[in-house]
């Protein structure tokens, strides 16, 4: 049996990843595994704040980034506490930047054994035009992903 010692949930608070969430923790249970929880604030979304922010005043990148750490932590917190999630040892990393690449990153830093995570999550129109997340991710990612996928 393989040692999977250390599990990864993508987390970007869509659908498709609350479900990668839940099945991600109920694996670190059954496993006796250390759970990973990594969220990207996507660069795009701070590039258009950052824009916005030179024609008001009142928006300010670094208010941006605090806010969305604040409301990611308490959707996180909270579904922790549904029961979701009854594991001991659980970290929580936010980056900011492109979410492939960031989640790339944090592979190669927390060296998990699996990374779980939804097939499609909070993309738009740039997913269809130059490949989700996902399909990124099961391109580059150095070790098993496993893909939760809604039923069909």
């Amino acid at each position: 049996m393989l040692n999977i010692d250390k599990i990864m949930v993508a987390f970007d608070l869509s659908d498709y990843s609350v479900k990668a969430f839940k099945y991600g923790c109920e694996l670190a249970e059954e496993m006796k595994a250390d759970l990973i929880i990594a969220n990207v604030i996507n660069q795009r979304d701070v590039n258009a704040v950052e824009l916005t922010q030179q024609v008001s005043e009142r928006i300010s990148v670094e208010n941006y980034i605090e806010e969305q750490k604040q409301y990611r932590s308490t959707e996180i917190e909270e579904m922790m506490a549904a029961k979701y999630c009854n594991i001991p040892s659980v970290s929580i990393n936010f980056e900011i930047g492109v979410p492939s690449q960031e989640l790339l990153k944090i592979i190669g830093q927390e060296k998990p054994a699996i990374v779980v995570m939804g097939t499609k999550g909070r993309g738009n129109i740039a997913g269809v035009l130059f490949g989700s997340t996902a399909e990124k991710m099961f391109r580059h990612c150095p070790v098993p992903l496993l893909s939760v996928r809604d039923k069909q």
